[in-house]
C-alpha cells in the first residue's frame, strides 16, 4: 500500500511541476523586456511611431521568388495598421495551377506611392496558397444510387431554369480522374495578415529569437528602426476550408482577413505555429495537424489557457484511472455484484468507436488512443468471463469458466435488466439506421453499417450503464465497484463536459459527455443509500468477516 502511495503521490508530483514549469515557459514567451533609456544606442524604435502613410498590395505567382511573372490580386491604398477589415477577392487561377500545380502569394506592406519591387523600406512574406491532400472519397445514396456529383448537376439545372448561375469552378472535374490515393492540389479560400501594432522600443542585447527573423531594421542618422513585423497566420488554414482544384476551377474566392496583434500575441503564435510544423516534418498529415490547429483558432485566448489546465488534469485523471482499473481488474477474482453486460459491452463500444474513427480517418492523436483501450477493453471481457485460450496446431480453442452461486444470482438480475433494456433499445437503434440509409449518403455499406452502430453508441450508450445500476439494486451493495478508478473517471466526466463548451465537437458527442453525469449521479446515490457492509465481498472477491486465520481484519 505504501508503494502504491508513493507512486501516485510522484506522479502528482510530477504534474505540479509540470504545470509549474509550463507557466513560466509562458510567461517568457508573451513577456518581452522594453528598453528601458529610449534615448540610448541600445533601443530599436518602430518605423510606425512616425505615423508613414503605407499601402498593403498583394500578388500572386507561380514560384516563391516571383520569377516568371506576378499578377496583381489586391491593394489597400490607405492602408491603416490598427483597422481591421476583411475583403473577398476572385483570384485567376493558372493553367499549371489548374494540372495539379501549386500557387503563391507575396504580401508586401510599403510606402504609400511607391511600387513595392523598388521600395527599401518594405517589408514582405511569402505563403503558398494551395496545398496537396488525398481527396474525401465521394458519398452515394446507397438506396438510389446517387452521389453528390450528380445531386450538384441537378441543383445547378434547376438554377439554370430558374435564371440562376452556378458558381465558378463548380461542377464536374475535368480531364482525367484522380486516384482516390493520389495527393491533389486543393485551394486555401483564407489568407489571414497581422501587423504588430504597439509602438514597442526593443532592447538590442534582449532582443527576442523568435521575433527576430520577422525583424527588419535600418540605420536612421543615430537610431536604429525596425519596420512592421508582418505576420501570416498559417493557422487559421483550416481543412474544412480546403477547396479542391480540378482543371474548370477558373477562378476561386480568397477572403484576405486582417488585424493588429499584439506583441506578447505574436509571440505565442510564433511558437505555436513552428510546433505544428515540427509536427508535419515528423510525418503529421494535413489533417492531423488540423486537429491541433483547430485548439488554437477555434477558441479564445483566455479560453485556450483553460483549456490548457484542463487538459493538463484530464490527463491526470486519466492516468490514474487507467492504473487503478488496471489493478482493479488484475486482481479480480470473481465477478459478484458485476454486469458481464455492461462489460461485454463497453468492449463491444469501444471497437464500434475505434472502426468509425479509422473509417473517417481520424487524427492519430485520437485513432491511437482509442485503439490502446479498444484492446484493454478486449482483456476485461476475457477477465469477466473467465476465458482461457488454447493453441493446437495454429488453431485457438477457447475455454469458458464456470459460475458459482453468487455469480450465477448476479446473472440473472444482469440478463433480466437486459430484457427490459431491449425493448427500448433495439427499436430505437433499428430505425435510426433505416432512416440513416434511405435519407443520407455514405462511402459505402460498411460506411452506413459502422456510422449507424457509432450513432446507437452515441446516443443510446448510457442506457448500458443501467444493468450496473439494476444489479446494485438488486443486491443492496456498491462494495464491488471499483470506486478509485470510477471516482477519477468520474472527474474526467465532468472535465469532458468543460470541453463540450469549449471545443467544436459533433453534438451527439457533446450529448453524450452529458449523459454520464445523470448515471454518476445515481451511482452517488446508490454509494450513499447502500453504505458498505464488513459481511459482504469486496472488489477483491474476499469478505472482511472470512479473512484467513491469524491475519487481522481491515479497519
Amino acid at each position: 500500500m505504501f508503494l502504491k502511495t508513493s507512486f501516485t503521490s510522484l506522479i502528482v508530483g510530477v504534474f505540479v511541476v509540470y504545470v509549474l514549469h509550463t507557466c513560466w515557459v509562458m510567461y517568457g514567451i508573451v513577456y518581452t523586456k522594453p528598453c528601458d533609456n529610449p534615448r540610448g544606442d541600445k533601443c530599436i524604435t518602430p518605423f510606425l511611431a512616425a505615423n508613414p502613410k503605407l499601402q498593403l498590395s498583394i500578388y500572386t505567382s507561380l514560384q516563391s521568388n516571383a520569377e516568371g511573372g506576378h499578377t496583381l490580386i489586391h491593394k489597400e491604398e490607405d492602408f491603416d495598421v490598427d483597422s481591421k477589415f476583411e475583403r473577398i477577392v476572385n483570384v485567376s487561377l493558372p493553367k499549371k495551377t489548374r494540372n495539379n500545380g501549386t500557387l503563391y502569394a507575396l504580401i508586401f506592406v510599403h510606402q504609400a506611392g511607391v511600387s513595392p519591387w523598388q521600395d527599401p523600406r518594405q517589408v514582405h512574406s511569402v505563403v503558398q496558397l494551395t496545398t496537396y491532400m488525398v481527396p474525401k472519397p465521394p458519398e452515394i445514396s446507397l438506396i438510389s444510387g446517387e452521389d453528390q456529383t450528380q445531386g450538384q448537376k441537378q441543383e445547378e439545372q434547376k438554377k439554370k431554369q430558374r435564371g440562376g448561375k452556378p458558381a465558378a469552378g463548380t461542377g464536374a472535374k475535368g480531364g482525367a480522374a484522380s486516384s482516390p490515393d493520389h495527393p491533389v492540389s486543393h485551394w486555401r479560400s483564407r489568407l489571414t495578415l497581422n501587423i504588430v501594432g504597439d509602438h514597442f522600443l526593443f532592447d538590442r542585447d534582449y532582443l527576442p529569437s523568435d521575433v527576430h527573423r520577422y525583424l527588419r531594421v535600418f540605420q536612421n542618422g543615430k537610431k536604429m528602426v525596425y519596420l512592421p513585423l508582418l505576420f501570416v497566420d498559417e493557422l487559421s488554414n483550416r481543412v474544412k476550408d480546403l477547396v479542391e482544384i480540378n482543371s474548370t476551377s477558373t477562378e476561386l474566392p480568397l477572403t484576405i482577413s486582417y488585424d493588429s496583434i499584439s506583441l506578447g500575441r505574436l509571440r505565442f503564435w510564433i511558437h505555436m505555429q513552428d510546433a505544428v510544423f515540427s509536427l508535419q516534418q515528423f510525418g503529421f498529415t494535413e489533417k492531423d495537424a488540423d486537429e491541433i490547429k483547430g485548439i488554437f483558432v477555434d477558441t479564445n485566448l483566455y479560453f485556450l489557457a483553460l483549456t490548457f489546465f484542463v487538459a493538463a488534469f484530464h490527463l491526470l485523471f486519466d492516468f490514474l484511472a487507467f492504473k487503478n482499473d488496471i489493478s482493479f481488474w488484475k486482481q479480480k477474482k470473481s465477478m459478484v455484484g458485476m454486469s458481464s453486460k455492461a462489460v461485454l459491452w463497453r468492449c463491444f463500444s469501444t471497437i464500434v468507436i475505434f472502426l468509425y474513427l479509422f473509417d473517417e480517418q481520424t487524427s492519430l492523436l485520437v485513432l491511437i488512443p482509442a485503439g490502446i483501450g479498444s484492446i484493454i477493453e478486449v482483456w476485461k471481457v476475457k477477465k469477466a468471463f473467465k476465458i482461457q485460450v488454447f493453441w493446437k496446431g495454429g488453431k485457438p480453442t477457447f475455454l469458458f469458466g464456470k459460475l458459482d452461486e453468487s455469480e450465477r444470482r448476479t446473472e440473472e438480475y444482469d440478463t433480466l435488466a437486459m430484457k427490459y433494456l431491449s425493448y427500448l433499445l433495439y427499436p430505437l437503434c433499428i430505425g435510426g439506421a433505416v432512416y440513416a440509409l434511405i435519407f443520407l449518403r455514405y462511402k459505402s455499406w460498411y460506411s452506413w453499417l459502422i456510422n449507424s452502430l457509432v450513432n446507437g453508441v452515441y446516443a443510446f450508450g448510457f442506457l448500458f450503464m443501467l444493468p450496473q445500476l439494476f444489479v446494485n439494486y438488486k443486491l443492496k451493495s456498491v462494495a464491488h465497484l471499483p470506486w478509485k478508478a470510477f471516482m477519477y473517471k468520474a472527474f474526467n466526466t465532468f472535465i469532458d463536459d468543460v470541453f463540450a463548451f469549449i471545443i467544436t465537437m459533433p453534438t451527439s458527442h457533446r450529448l453524450a459527455c452529458f449523459r454520464d453525469d445523470v448515471v454518476f449521479l445515481i451511482y452517488l446515490y446508490q454509494r450513499w443509500l447502500y453504505p458498505v457492509d464488513r459481511t459482504r465481498v469486496n472488489e477483491y472477491g474476499i469478505s472482511y468477516d472470512e479473512k484467513p486465520k491469524g491475519k487481522p481484519h481491515k479497519e
